[in-house]
């Protein structure tokens, strides 16, 4: 695994992954992939590769000519194999962006789309939830719009009892240690984690006056990974409730 890769669980699958979405920026929340990082991971992995369509990191109300970059993104990773995109768009007062959300839906086809957790920043979810059932979203990704998934579990469930479509991974602070209580309390039957571990650098020369990126940034001698242990452990819990 990678730093820029997120991955996507699905219980039962013999412990791995059941869905990847693949993304880079994970300090920012995930942003749009290379295409060669996409070409390499098509070619090392069986399950379906959803790809992040997301211009750059902070809100998710974007300029024309962000838009114009989305489109052209969407385009590229389906010529280089993506099984699936993802991306969320919202109105300044915190709607869904409906008519944006129609655009690059039909750039899209005819892939599967996820809603993702743009849906945690909308005004009103019930609304939104509507809206994107009503729009042909497959999935939408949340964390009860609330820090994680385990604090938002009360929306959850009040959104699951809502409808029964389209399907309703949840994500955000999943770990070993909270999943069974996820789980147990919500109709989740899929579940999005990037189960990653820190892996010290290989650099033996280290500069600690320089930082490449803001203070908030990730260290630079220490990397981000998929961790299979993880993965492992996660969809065993969840096999056990499921």
């Amino acid at each position: 695994g990678g730093r820029q890769r997120g991955t996507s669980e699905r219980p039962g699958r013999k412990n791995r992954a059941g869905r990847i979405e693949l993304c880079a920026g994970l300090v920012e929340g995930g942003t749009t992939p290379s295409m060669g990082l996409l070409q390499v991971v098509k070619q090392c992995v069986r399950v379906p590769v959803f790809v992040m369509i997301r211009p750059r990191g902070g809100d998710f109300l974007y300029s024309d000519r962000e838009v114009e970059v989305m489109k052209a993104d969407i385009r590229l990773a389906k010529l280089h194999g993506a099984d699936g995109l993802v991306f969320g768009a919202l109105t300044e007062d915190g709607r869904i962006d409906t008519e944006l959300c129609t655009a690059l839906l039909a750039v899209c086809r005819p892939l599967p789309v996820t809603f993702h957790r743009a849906f945690d920043m909308v005004h009103d979810p019930q609304v939104a939830l509507e809206t994107l059932i009503s729009l042909g979203f497959e999935r939408v990704l949340t964390s009860g719009c609330d820090s994680s998934a385990l604090e938002g579990l009360s929306l959850i469930k009040k959104l699951a009892e809502q409808v029964r479509a389209p399907c309703m991974p949840l994500g955000g602070g999943i770990t070993e240690r909270n999943l069974q209580r996820i789980l147990e309390g919500s109709s989740a039957s899929e579940f999005h984690c990037s189960a990653r571990s820190a892996r010290d650098s290989g650099m033996k020369f280290r500069n600690p006056n320089v930082a490449m990126g803001a203070s908030f940034s990730a260290p630079e001698y220490s990397i981000k990974v998929a961790d299979v242990a993880k993965v492992r452990t996660l969809n065993a819990i969840a096999k056990n409730i499921l």
